[in-house]
């Protein structure tokens, strides 16, 4: 069974903002001569259900207390930091996805996410709306969207 993780995303305004600031970052690799560019998150923890994980898991962004993004995990590497600390390198497929909106509390780290309990992907209508997530999913609510 497929399972995915969640994580704030720190320093972003919007999902726009953070789709800006993977394209700068894969940029960034090109410019410095990185044969293999590729975007990648480090967190302390390495998951314990990392086959779960790589059997089609994603990675959840909650941008402003609102559950919007998400992009595919293709692998989660063991790395050791500078300070000589073990993390856990997350290997992303550089396209963000807008999801279903969610609201979520605020958390420290990752946290697992279920398959049933993830946010379907967006439809392309209604994220062509450029509506605020927390305004779509008010307008959902109401039926009118």
């Amino acid at each position: 069974m497929t399972l995915h993780l969640q994580k704030l995303c720190v320093g972003a305004e919007s999902f726009e903002d953070l789709s800006e600031w993977i394209k700068e970052q894969l940029a960034s690799q090109k410019k410095r001569g990185v044969k293999k560019p590729e975007q990648t998150h480090t967190t302390r923890m390495m998951p314990s259900r990392g086959e779960e994980i790589l059997d089609g898991g994603s990675l959840y962004w909650v941008i402003k207390g609102v559950m919007c993004a998400r992009q595919d995990i293709i692998e989660l590497r063991p790395v050791i930091g500078k300070d000589g600390i073990s993390r856990c390198q997350i290997v992303l497929r550089p396209k963000l996805i807008r999801t279903e909106p969610r609201p979520r509390r605020a958390f420290q780290g990752w946290r697992y996410l279920k398959e049933d309990e993830a946010p379907g992907d967006m439809d392309r209508a209604t994220a062509a709306t450029g509506l605020p997530p927390h305004l779509v999913t008010e307008l959902k609510e109401l039926g009118l969207l």
